[in-house]
């Protein structure tokens, strides 16, 4: 063939492809794009749910579940509240150590894994996290000797069961 006669092939042949490639009405359907994932890996990029808050320790519940296991004779110390928590208590007397393991012995019976238990500390306060029964349930328990009363600070994780 000449130059002459190629040109025409050619110029159809790229307007076939051009045609094919750029057509504007084109019937392809687009796929969705992946759902995002229900459980993102930084904390916090999914806002807390009613009942909830985020913390520096965690996202948690802002009340304890009905039952959850308390220090006998503890009541509700709102004015000790130091920040956003499950559960603010007080106890008479300044027996944190002993506040604690009770805690941790109530809360084993419960199905809670200890993780660890922590004091002294500077306060003359105890520190006691736990695992719970559910994947990714984590609680903790701060005992700290005010005047003369205990605070008891519980923070309840987001991940574990609520009534």
């Amino acid at each position: 063939m000449t130059p002459s006669r190629l040109v025409l092939p050619l110029a159809l042949m790229a307007m076939i492809v051009l045609a094919a490639c750029g057509s504007s009405t084109s019937s392809a359907t687009q796929r969705p794009s992946e759902p995002a994932s229900a459980h993102p890996s930084v904390t916090g990029s999914i806002p807390p749910a009613a009942g909830q808050t985020d913390t520096e320790w965690g996202r948690i519940w802002d009340t304890l579940p009905s039952g959850f296991p308390t220090y006998p004779g503890s009541t509700p110390g709102e004015e000790t509240a130091t920040g956003p928590a499950s559960a603010d208590l007080v106890v008479d007397g300044l027996d944190a150590r002993g506040i604690a393991t009770l805690l941790q012995t109530l809360l084993t019976q419960a199905g809670y894994k200890t993780d660890g238990l922590q004091g002294p500390l500077e306060s003359g306060g105890y520190v006691l996290d736990m695992t719970g029964p559910v994947a990714g349930c984590k609680l903790q328990v701060t005992a700290t000797p005010t005047g003369s009363l205990t605070t008891i600070t519980i923070l309840y994780g987001a991940a574990c069961p609520h009534d």
